[in-house]
């Protein structure tokens, strides 16, 4: 699955990870992610993120 980066501060979604903390179980993609969910590190919104491209 692909990674997103936060372009504000760095975090990376893995979608193998997800973000339990925020209620997205592992295993949901980045694009699968509601809307209205932000960066857990920095809380901008999910169309700051752009593809990890590695």
């Amino acid at each position: 699955m692909e990674k997103y980066v936060c372009t504000a501060c760095g975090y990376v979604y893995d979608p193998a990870e997800g973000d339990p903390d925020s209620g997205i179980d592992p295993g949901t993609a980045f694009a699968d992610i509601p809307d209205d969910w932000v960066c857990p590190v920095c809380g901008v919104s999910k169309d700051m993120f752009e593809l990890v491209t590695e």
